[in-house]
């Protein structure tokens, strides 16, 4: 069964939203290239994606020839040495590079063993999803059996961590 897109971002702050954000499925999911094998070129386009980040910063990441893999590994300090001191420039991207260094992850072997627990998330998102339309009531709370408890809440952990959790917990 296919699962929208919508569905997967219902929850806002999850790991799966933050995955299939209109703006990274665009340029991440369109190039079917990892972040890791991200060109200049590439990285420039991602920049221009971001709302609220000046035109210099990808002027400035073109100049110094930033890859995906130097784009994950750049902290506060490494923007701060190519040019980039605007502070909330610098939030803002340390913010956007961290939802790519958790996008860009191999969570394939995380959903493969743990199909059960990852199926119980989605229907219960998709009945989220059709209850926001108004289609039937308040979906209840996925329930996991005994033997798989443990399992399904650190699937949970992993794509709705801290708060977020409780959107599928309760």
């Amino acid at each position: 069964m296919a699962t929208k897109r919508s569905t997967l971002c219902i929850a806002e702050d999850s790991v799966l939203a933050q995955q299939f954000d209109d703006a990274k499925w665009t340029v991440q999911g369109c190039n079917n290239l990892r972040v890791t094998e991200w060109t200049a070129d590439d990285v420039i386009a991602w920049a221009k994606t971001i709302k609220g980040i000046q035109e210099d910063v990808g002027k400035i990441l073109k100049e110094n020839k930033i890859n995906g893999r130097e784009l994950l590994a750049l902290k506060r300090n490494g923007l701060t040495m190519l040019g980039i001191t605007r502070t909330g420039t610098l939030c803002l991207l340390l913010e956007e590079i961290e939802m790519l260094r958790k996008a860009s992850q191999d969570i394939a072997t995380l959903i493969e063993h743990s199909r059960y627990c990852f199926c119980k998330i989605l229907d219960y998102l998709r009945l989220k999803q059709i209850h926001t339309q108004g289609l039937i009531g308040h979906p209840s709370l996925p329930k996991v059996c005994d033997s798989q408890k443990s399992r399904f809440n650190k699937v949970v952990k992993y794509y709705f961590p801290g708060a977020s959790a409780k959107f599928i917990t309760g």
